[in-house]
């Protein structure tokens, strides 16, 4: 199988715990985010591009049992004339010869990424898979070139899955065989925020309570900064925690004495923090990004016991055990309200039990099954 994916390094997402279960019975090989905005003059981005320059120049690596991971050199210039054509010549080459090394001859083909439309389909594929989990052409920051790759994969595609209702309705005027698979959720991981032996990091054992927990992406798309400052400030004799990788400006935050930005966290760790938890937060903004997202990390939080305060996403709304809050006094009114039976309970976990990935990818094989592919 080839997965065209986001980094193998990076958090794990629905397409790891996907592949790590297809892993199970299925040699893969994952091809590293080739990256969908264009490249801007900033130093950050500089870094990224000599890192991906360097990376490029590996072999190919076995990561896991029977996941290998390739770095592939491509350009994310969609608008540059003839641009597209080098990097579907580029792309093509450098897995090709993976394949070539591994063995792999009509391979399925996960796409996760939609800039990978400009090789997807020359790759001698048995079956073409498009996993939808965001309405990538909402992003800031993204080339308007990204919607026409994207139609072009709907259209060949031999089945798109998509993790949210919105997403269902407008995928499927592209590709009739688009199929709703909300997220699972790696239930066994997070229960460990139930157990005994399971420590709370020493970083927030001692903080002041109560302790409203949050992890995942900083992003601009992705955070609501007003909405959580307004939250810190009324909980400011207790303690907001935030945990991920942050890619814009959370001065408003970060100045604020209660407000501990701790970074990216090692998956495996994430259960201790939710046990020192009292509370979860999904604080995203309202837009046409997170309207159609379906946040893996509510269903982390319900599965480590949290009780759960989130903005009114749909996706949320349907799982039917999260607190909505429509602005800042109805978010902290819902904190409120989840403080009454704070921290992780074994009710809130079980309810969990059966939305595993494993389910989700016997779900999936079933899909796969009836058209004919698998």
């Amino acid at each position: 199988m080839l997965c065209f994916g986001h980094d193998w390094s990076g958090d794990p997402l629905s397409k790891t715990h996907i592949m790590r279960i297809l892993a199970r019975d299925n040699r893969i090989l994952w091809i590293n985010s080739i990256g969908y905005r264009a490249p801007t003059a900033s130093k950050s981005d500089f870094r990224r591009a000599l890192t991906k320059l360097k990376a490029a120049a590996a072999p190919v690596k076995e990561v896991e049992p029977n996941i290998y991971v390739l770095n592939p050199l491509a350009i994310p210039a969609f608008g540059v004339p003839g641009m597209r054509a080098v990097n579907r010549e580029l792309l093509r080459l450098q897995v090709r010869r993976a394949m070539r090394r591994l063995r792999f001859e009509r391979p399925i083909d996960w796409v996760f990424n939609p800039t990978a439309a400009v090789v997807a389909g020359a790759l001698g594929e048995e079956t073409l898979v498009y996993y939808c989990v965001d309405e990538f052409t909402a992003f800031a920051g993204i080339a308007p070139q990204l919607a026409q790759l994207e139609s072009e994969l709907l259209r060949k595609a031999d089945i798109v899955f998509v993790s949210s209702e919105k997403l269902r309705k407008s995928k499927s005027a592209l590709n009739s065989r688009t199929t709703l698979v909300r997220h699972g959720v790696a239930f066994d991981h997070f229960r460990k925020a139930l157990d005994h032996v399971t420590e709370v990091p020493a970083e927030i054992a001692g903080l002041p309570r109560p302790i409203l927990g949050y992890f995942g992406l900083m992003a601009e798309d992705w955070i609501d900064i007003p909405l959580m400052v307004d939250v810190a400030k009324h909980f400011s004799h207790g303690s907001m925690v935030l945990l991920g990788k942050v890619t814009t400006d959370i001065a408003r935050l970060t100045e604020l004495p209660n407000v501990h930005v701790l970074g990216r966290k090692p998956f495996a760790s994430l259960p201790g923090y939710c046990k020192g938890f009292d509370v979860a937060i999904n604080p995203f903004p309202i837009n046409e990004v997170t309207l159609n997202a379906n946040p893996l990390k509510v269903r982390e939080y319900l599965a480590a016991g949290l009780p759960v305060v989130s903005s009114r996403i749909p996706e949320v709304e349907i799982l039917g055990q999260c607190l909505i809050g429509d602005g800042s006094a109805s978010f902290i009114a819902g904190i409120e309200e989840a403080l009454r039976d704070p921290g992780p309970k074994k009710e809130r976990s079980e309810s969990m039990r059966a939305e595993s990935w494993e389910g989700r990818v016997e779900e999936i094989s079933r899909h796969m099954a009836a058209i004919g592919a698998g």
